[in-house]
């Protein structure tokens, strides 16, 4: 197979989607790949690794479109990137459909099939493909809230952990899967008061047990998360239904129960934000006022950090992208029902349940999809 790797061109999207060890394996395999020129700079791989490690090198992305068999990425293709998309191409990457009705619409129109790495699941009914960058996020978001409480940004002017004789700061994290734990785990080492809020009693007891005081668990009710908004200097949203459009937790109006200055940074933002005032931001211009509430909402944060995300997201893809280049991707999907999960988009037609239901869109079960 011919495995393509086009540079991201998403603002300040500094990550790629093989690392020259995943183009090495690759080849090893006996499959070609070609990356676009420049593509592993921004995480600190230069053409050269790429070509030791038996890679060729494209001079623009619509060589890698036109002769790649499958497109490795790591954000949702843009709108140029879609228009070169082929019937029969199979696209690998994160999609985030439900939000986005102008990418389902082009995809479905590219006659691709589209492959989600959100939407990968494994035997314990996780999301590996998503978790590394989940993980990355909830470690940052503590980190980037800190950043934006600070007065020059127009937070509130609170240092996360206090000092002595200073209370410190009082962040909420609303929901406790992977990126609400590594954030209540990262703003607790920073000396912060946290609380998480779940709705899942057997998760509050797994983090309980785990981490006893280091943090609070709560019950999330709206009275409950009323009473926490109303506390809090920071909150985090962290609240993910796979595949699924994001549930607006907190109204606009819950603004007026907080504090001025205080900060919320929504890392759901990807599937629309779990934020009713949530709108998708770049590194760029991170942060935005609404009713004296600081919101940071960067649809990409483990861009951020580029190198670490990089090799993390192609540790966890390997083995799918190795599966689907060895096989081809109805095999592979045959093979591993994980995998038959995150095929989000076959031949013209969806198929992905949670997609349709948030687009109002007809929509073709998997297995009829790989048996097609």
């Amino acid at each position: 197979m011919k495995i393509g790797c086009p540079k991201e061109i998403k603002p300040q999207e500094f990550r790629v989607g093989l690392t020259p060890n995943a183009a090495r394996e690759a080849v090893a395999h006996g499959h070609k790949v070609l990356v676009e020129t420049g593509a592993g700079v921004g995480a600190g791989f230069d053409d050269a690794a790429y070509v030791a490690a038996g890679a060729g090198i494209a001079r623009t992305a619509a060589e890698v479109f036109a002769e790649a068999d499958m497109i490795v990425k790591v954000k949702e293709p843009q709108p140029v990137e879609r228009a070169l998309l082929r019937e029969g191409q199979v696209l690998f990457t994160y999609l985030h459909l439900a939000p986005d009705p102008d990418q389902t619409r082009d995809l479905l129109a590219s006659g691709a099939t589209c492959i989600a790495y959100e939407t990968v699941t494994d035997g314990r009914g996780g999301l590996p493909l998503l978790a590394p960058m989940s993980e990355v996020a909830g470690k940052l978001a503590p980190q980037v809230g800190a950043w934006t409480l600070q007065k020059a940004n127009g937070g509130r002017g609170v240092l996360l952990g206090g000092v002595p004789g200073v209370d410190p700061a009082r962040v909420l994290v609303i929901g406790g899967g992977v990126v609400g734990t590594h954030a209540a785990r990262v703003a607790a080492g920073m000396g912060a008061e946290v609380t998480v809020l779940d709705r899942s009693l057997p998760r509050l007891r797994y983090l309980d047990d785990v981490f006893g005081r280091d943090f609070n668990t709560g019950y999330s009710s709206a009275g409950v998360l009323a009473e926490h908004l109303a506390r809090a200097d920071l909150v985090i949203g962290a609240v993910l239904i796979p595949g699924a459009e994001a549930p607006k937790l907190v109204r606009r109006a819950d603004l007026a129960l907080m504090k001025p200055g205080a900060a919320m940074v929504d890392v759901a933002i990807d599937q629309g934000g779990c934020f009713e005032t949530s709108h998708a931001t770049t590194h760029a211009d991170p942060i935005y006022e609404v009713d004296g509430i600081l919101h940071y909402c960067v649809a990409n944060m483990p861009g951020a950090v580029a190198r670490t995300s990089t090799i993390a997201l192609s540790n966890a893809t390997l083995p799918f992208l190795l599966a689907l280049a060895d096989k081809g991707w109805r095999q592979a999907c045959l093979d591993d029902p994980n995998l038959l999960n995150g095929l989000n988009i076959h031949a013209g037609h969806l198929t992905y349940a949670a997609v349709g239901a948030a687009q109002g869109l007809e929509v073709l079960s998997p297995a009829s999809a790989v048996r097609s």
